[in-house]
């Protein structure tokens, strides 16, 4: 079985690089999200704490299996601590045998992102050039760069309530080709956007913005929402767009629409990638993508780099299943 360390996928990035994987994730996800009915999907199961979440995550087809173990803890930067972290195990469904365990921290924030842009080929008009974040902690990095490497971005513009997040933010991409621009407010950094990404950590109800500080035909991932009580958007808002989700069931419970009736949704992602409904119709509709993060993305990326693995010889071969000359006799296995 094989062992990813997030030293590994961090030289897997270096020799394939960074756009390049984002593309090989974007294809697996756009593959996998388009044979949809083929998968065993459920929702992710969630144990809730004062502090924060725990969460387990699975998906299957008739080959392979993944989880993933994940958390989300706000509080936890205070402490030195990463707000969100996890690790994923791909199994063999055939024999039931682990093939990987892999960190998943990092590709976390990854399929996250790619996910995003999955949902912006559909819901985004072709031609944006400005992007908006709000919120600049962990995962902000890794969304810009994945819009970035699709649409021809020429300038992003940011705001976050923790300013040394905005420096952070601005020195990690300050070598990119679009221009960086901080922003005093949540507005001023939305108002002229064709792209809006909200991506906070506060556990609670929020309203980041309102309909009308928005340009027509601005398409919007929020990805923040992501446990019950935990929104960025109000329910008045989600009202005036039209709203795209990943999984239903899901999304219900966890996302900005858990505001709402389930008939407010237009549209699963899957719907749109195999083209059994329209995505963008007009060049000014906002369009919404409840992003909550679902168990098949976290299948995709494991697949993608369960092979990339494989052919750049990365990671360590580890024993953590007893290898038996008789598959009966595991006890012999304690034999001197």
């Amino acid at each position: 079985m094989k062992i990813l360390t997030v030293t590994d996928i961090r030289e897997l990035i270096q020799i394939i690089g960074l756009e390049n994987f984002f593309k090989h994730v974007i294809a697996a996800l756009e593959e996998d999200f388009g044979r949809w009915n083929e998968f065993i999907l459920s929702p992710r199961h969630g144990t809730y704490y004062p502090d924060g979440v725990i969460e387990l995550m699975p998906c299957a087809d008739q080959q392979l299996y993944s989880f993933k173990y994940v958390n989300g803890h706000p509080g936890n930067p205070h402490k030195g601590k990463l707000t969100v972290v996890a690790i994923g195990l791909l199994s063999d469904v055939g024999s039931g045998y682990p093939l990987m365990i892999s960190e998943m921290t990092l590709l976390t924030a990854f399929r996250t992102a790619a996910t995003g842009v999955l949902a912006a080929k559909y819901l985004a008009r072709e031609e944006a050039k400005s992007l908006a974040i709000i919120g600049t902690g962990a995962q902000a990095e890794f969304q810009v760069l994945a819009f970035a490497g699709f649409f021809q971005l020429e300038e992003v513009r940011f705001f976050d309530t923790d300013s040394q997040a905005m420096v952070k933010f601005s020195k990690n991409l300050t070598r990119q080709k679009f221009r960086l621009i901080p922003c005093g407010s949540i507005v001023e950094a939305v108002r002229h956007a064709d792209i809006v990404i909200t991506a906070t950590a506060a556990k609670k109800r929020q309203s980041l913005f309102e309909f009308a500080d928005l340009s027509p035909g601005a398409f919007i991932h929020a990805m923040g929402g992501d446990c019950p009580g935990k929104t960025e958007l109000s329910a008045e808002f989600l009202h005036q767009v039209k709203l795209v989700v990943e999984y239903k069931p899901q999304s219900l419970v966890e996302g900005e629409v858990q505001q709402c009736a389930a008939d407010l949704i237009y549209a699963e992602l899957w719907e749109l990638v195999c083209k059994h409904k329209p995505g963008r119709q007009n060049n000014d509709e906002i369009m919404l993508f409840d992003s909550v993060g679902f168990a098949l993305e976290d299948y995709s990326i494991l697949r993608v780099v369960y092979e990339l693995a494989k052919e750049h010889q990365l990671g360590t071969e580890s024993a953590l299943i007893p290898e038996l000359n008789d598959p009966k006799d595991l006890f012999g296995f304690l034999n001197p």
